[in-house]
């Protein structure tokens, strides 16, 4: 995805194309029975404007889920609710960079990384699979689902079949997980009925051939169809990027009949339609959508769609990522929820959109659905308040040495997490930070100065200037420490590398001569935390405190009373919280806590003194 605010607007304008019989003249009729995979080899088919299922038109009527968003305890009741709301298809984006940390690293059986375990779920449960692998995703996604370790490479060119680089990246992914995939497909015995080649590529690029180039790669290890692309119709369109042979998806548009003209006798369908929205740091509210005469009239006429998404789930960990303009200007990083106003909420209840559907799906297909699962419990705990522990500061590890700073991809090789500069000053003046991403702090002899946003708020400063007092002839420290959101995932900003990614200059002249110390976060550099020797002075500050856990069931972590910075529950990080909201309750899933004492360590950027931590019953 992301079909920015353009595609929002979509979501209603194309409606004048539902109502008349003419607009789905060539629409599937509903089969006499509901087939489900069941282990034996099927032949699914793209003829005649049709999907075919052993010969018989299929109507696929999906939503999405994304497993490494979802405990993985938790999948087999995200599957079950899907099907219960009358749907028989699962569509799930495979995220690259979860996959594959390093270059040649990959984990596809660890925790929530293991798709293959998802798929066979739902076939255990009676649901298709809409395969969507990349390499490109975006869903909101950190770097649009590609490995951050791109972007250590200077002058790199995604989505782009003449960069070198980033296609012998390519190569080795669908070269790991085409031979995991292969099984699962519908030929073999499998559930997976479609595999997409990339995603909303039109709205990048105009290179029909780097398309080509995918499904060839896909064909080349075993993976031979039928295969799908999904687009905005204007974007397709304009940039003639309609691969041949492809299930045409549309993203947010209804004009089937226009679609039609340009796919041929290849089916077109709603390849993602939103009943929901994403969500920013700093919005108004959490976004919601308005999808019931979309999906009526789709039902009514027997159209096959995708519901983008039927299950948003979390953006756990270093997971959210971030829209921006082409040149970078407003940049707008995603929040740690992924509940994205779906019908299925964020800790798996259903909500009255999913009533409504429910409803909407089982009157049209006359067929009797499934109960709905019992909802996960929400349970909450005592108030506590964290005490400080540690401090960045007496944590650093060995510097680099640079005249000017760079990002800390190609200065460190480092994805996520925090990048401390460094280096001894004489004056003051105006300290320009233009180039920090994406947030900031100056201190300035081991004193808090001032703070510069890339995000663009009214609470914050809006100013990416600081003012530094004279000082005298003596030299100071300045430290300049950058804490960045998660990479662009979505049009042609996508060189989003993070920390300082060109100079800093005072008062018009550039400094030199920089110590960079990089901070990532990670479990191994949590795992060798020094404790505070005295009583914290600066910000900068680890807390860690406990709640009791008694009752089973899910809860919410309130973090109104903190201002920046990063959470996590028994070792595993939560996500991101910000003052700034709409999201101020981080969301903690039972299977993750313990029976008794379960221990929270905060991160944040800016207090000295520790809040109190509540529970909450919602995000």
């Amino acid at each position: 995805m992301r079909r920015r605010e353009f595609l929002r607007l979509s979501m209603l304008a194309p409606l004048a194309a539902f109502g008349t019989r003419a607009a789905f003249a060539d629409a599937p009729e509903p089969a006499a029975r509901e087939r489900a995979p069941d282990g034996k080899p099927h032949r699914f088919e793209l003829s005649g404007r049709r999907f075919l299922l052993d010969g018989e038109p299929f109507w696929i009527r999906s939503g999405e889920m994304h497993p490494i968003r979802i405990p993985r305890e938790y999948w087999t009741h995200r599957i079950r609710m899907a099907r219960a709301m009358g749907l028989n298809t699962i569509a799930i984006y495979l995220m690259w960079n979860a996959l594959e940390s390093e270059p040649g690293v990959f984990d596809l059986t660890g925790g929530r990384r293991d798709f293959a375990h998802f798929v066979r779920l739902c076939q255990a449960e009676g649901m298709w699979v809409y395969l969507r692998p990349g390499p490109y995703i975006c869903g909101e996604w950190d770097f649009g689902g590609l490995p951050p370790y791109l972007l250590r490479k200077q002058g790199i060119r995604v989505r782009d079949k003449d960069d070198p680089d980033y296609m012998a990246a390519v190569r080795r992914y669908i070269a790991t997980i085409a031979p995991v995939v292969v099984p699962l497909l519908a030929e073999n015995g499998g559930p997976v009925l479609m595999t997409q080649i990339e995603n909303e590529y039109a709205s990048f690029g105009r290179d029909l051939a780097y398309l080509e180039a995918l499904r060839a790669l896909w064909r080349q290890h075993g993976v031979h169809g039928p295969f799908s692309i999904s687009d905005g119709l204007a974007q397709v369109r304009g940039a003639k990027t309609y691969l041949p042979g492809a299930a045409l998806g549309l993203d947010g548009d209804a004009d089937f009949a226009a679609a039609q003209a340009i796919a041929g006798e290849m089916p077109v369908w709603m390849g993602e339609g939103y009943p929901g929205w994403l969500t920013h740091w700093g919005d108004k509210d959490f976004a919601r959508g308005d999808f019931d005469a979309t999906l009526r009239a789709l039902l009514r006429e027997r159209r096959s769609f995708n519901l983008y998404v039927v299950h948003g789930g979390t953006n756990f960990g270093f997971g959210a990522g971030a829209n921006a303009h082409d040149d970078y200007s407003d940049f707008q990083p995603v929040i740690t929820s992924y509940d994205y106003g779906a019908p299925i909420d964020e800790h798996g209840a259903p909500t009255i959109g999913y009533r409504r559907f429910r409803a909407m799906i089982g009157e049209s297909t006359r067929q009797p659905l499934p109960e709905v699962p019992p909802t996960p419990s929400i349970t909450g705990f005592a108030p506590f308040t964290p005490q400080p522990f540690a401090a960045l500061w007496d944590n650093l590890p060995a510097a680099r040495h640079v005249d000017r700073p760079q990002a800390n991809e190609l200065l460190l090789g480092q994805d996520h997490g925090l990048v401390l500069y460094r280096k001894s000053l004489r004056g003051g003046g105006g300290l320009d930070l233009r180039n920090a991403r994406d947030y900031a702090c100056v201190f300035r002899d081991g004193h808090f100065v001032d703070y510069v946003s890339r995000v663009r708020h009214p609470s914050l400063r809006a100013s990416r200037q600081v003012a530094l007092a004279a000082g005298g002839k003596r030299e100071s420290i300045l430290e300049i420490l950058v804490d960045g959101f998660g990479h662009v995932g979505y049009g042609h900003a996508m060189a989003d590398r993070k920390g300082l990614v060109g100079p800093v200059e005072l008062d018009g002249k550039a400094l030199e001569g920089w110590d960079v110390f990089g901070l990532p976060l990670d479990d191994a550099w949590l795992s060798q935390l020094r404790p505070l020797a005295g009583k914290p002075s600066r910000p900068g500050l680890f807390f860690k405190g406990a709640f009791e856990w008694r009752q089973p069931g899910d809860c919410y972590l309130d973090l109104s009373d903190w201002n920046k910075g990063y959470l996590w529950v028994n070792g595993r990080l939560l996500g991101r919280y910000w003052r700034i909201g709409p999201q101020q309750h981080l969301y903690c899933p039972a299977p993750w806590l313990r029976a008794g004492s379960n221990e929270v360590v905060v991160f944040d950027l800016h207090l000295t003194s520790p809040a109190a931590i509540r529970s909450a019953d919602r995000p």
